[in-house]
């Protein structure tokens, strides 16, 4: 029998494929944890790492346990060891049990069942179009997305997405309804007023484009898309410059691609100011990856009052809005994309940018989540 939560209720969150240097989960772990805390809740974020950590930050108490670095993947590690993350579980006793990884913590559902606490799966991703990229024909990848997203509907007591398109593989399945909990972007951080014209004379000048692409460069993001969007630019007679904010395992291939083009690598940047500066003095955001299930990135680049132009593939389109444009996975579409969000004025295409991001907060996307743990959302401050 499930145990009624206390005030506070100690709301556990499991993740895994977070790091120092992640960049969108890691953010929606940190507002979503700062959140609760200030909603009166006592958050405490479980995630791999070197070594052993337990600290207290802004955003709750964050533990770190060893896990195994995944070959190839940029630095992510996984909570592999499960008997000491099940020990970890009971000696935290919690409340409420937060999964953010369909993969290898799906067997956290069945401990949570066992020890009576109720569970919340968080559904980052679309598993059919993760299995799509990895090349599997169409049918196998549903039947076998279908097959394992049957097992978290029925191993945990909710299912959280946050757009209507990533819980529509879901919504195919005989099963009860999921909740749908938009994420939010950080208004203040995020801001028109954050472009920096030194900044963008970095990378551009007066008569050129530039086109920004944040994300990390792995395969799931396609920035090849941005690469080869930029080439079909340049040879339509576009001025455009592209700067590729973020890195990963496709860095090395990345640059062999772009030879001879003008495009900059920033790496990985930390400092979410000098992130924003990037994005407010851009003119087009690219996010051409196919399988993103919400794209935070992209909506921090409207709160910078910066159009995006998405792959029409994903769950952006939904987000985006009037903010920018979706198109066809292909460089000519999106090179075409980006020349008709040009041809609009700009005053027009920032102001609504910033006007879309502005109908998603992170205290709404807090209330969303912590009802769907069925925990009093109180009072969420507005700020953030």
């Amino acid at each position: 029998m499930t145990k009624p939560a206390a005030h506070p209720a100690r709301i556990v969150r499991v993740a895994n494929f977070v790091t120092s240097r992640s960049g969108g989960l890691r953010t929606v772990l940190r507002h979503l944890g700062a959140g609760y805390l200030a909603a009166g809740q006592e958050p405490v974020l479980v995630i791999p790492g070197e070594r052993y950590g337990d600290t207290r930050r802004p955003w709750g108490r964050e533990i770190t346990l060893p896990g195994p670095e995944l070959p190839g993947t940029g630095g992510y590690r996984v909570l592999a060891d499960r008997r000491r993350l099940a020990r970890l579980l009971a000696d935290l006793a919690p409340d409420r049990l937060e999964v953010s990884d369909r993969s290898t913590l799906r067997w956290t559902g069945r401990w949570a069942r066992e020890h009576g606490v109720r569970s919340l799966m968080v559904s980052h991703e679309s598993l059919t179009g993760l299995l799509g990229q990895w090349r599997l024909p169409t049918g196998v990848a549903r039947r076998a997305a279908d097959r394992l997203n049957r097992e978290t509907l029925h191993r945990y007591d909710r299912v959280v997405c946050t757009t209507r398109w990533a819980a529509e593989e879901f919504a195919r399945l005989d099963g009860p309804p999921v909740d749908l909990v938009p994420l939010g972007v950080d208004l203040d951080t995020f801001h028109p007023r954050r472009a920096d014209p030194a900044l963008r004379e970095r990378y551009a000048d007066h008569t050129e484009v530039l086109l920004v692409h944040c994300a990390r460069l792995s395969v799931e993001k396609r920035p090849d898309l941005a690469v080869a969007a930029l080439a079909r630019l340049r040879r339509a007679g576009v001025p455009a410059v592209l700067v590729l904010a973020g890195d990963g395992p496709l860095r090395p291939a990345l640059a062999r691609r772009a030879a001879g083009l003008p495009v900059h690598f920033t790496g990985f940047l930390p400092d979410r100011v000098a992130l924003a500066a990037l994005l407010a003095s851009a003119d087009v955001v690219l996010a051409p990856g196919p399988v993103e299930t919400f794209g935070l990135a992209g909506l921090e680049a409207l709160a910078c009052g910066t159009p995006v132009v998405a792959n029409a593939a994903s769950a952006l389109p939904e987000v985006i809005g009037s903010g920018g444009l979706a198109a066809y996975g292909t460089p000519a579409a999106l090179a075409a994309a980006v020349v008709r969000l040009l041809d609009r004025p700009e005053a027009d295409r920032r102001a609504a940018a910033r006007a879309r991001a502005a109908e998603f907060g992170w205290p709404a996307a807090v209330a969303g989540f912590l009802r769907a743990h069925s925990v009093d959302a109180g009072q969420v401050p507005a700020a953030g």
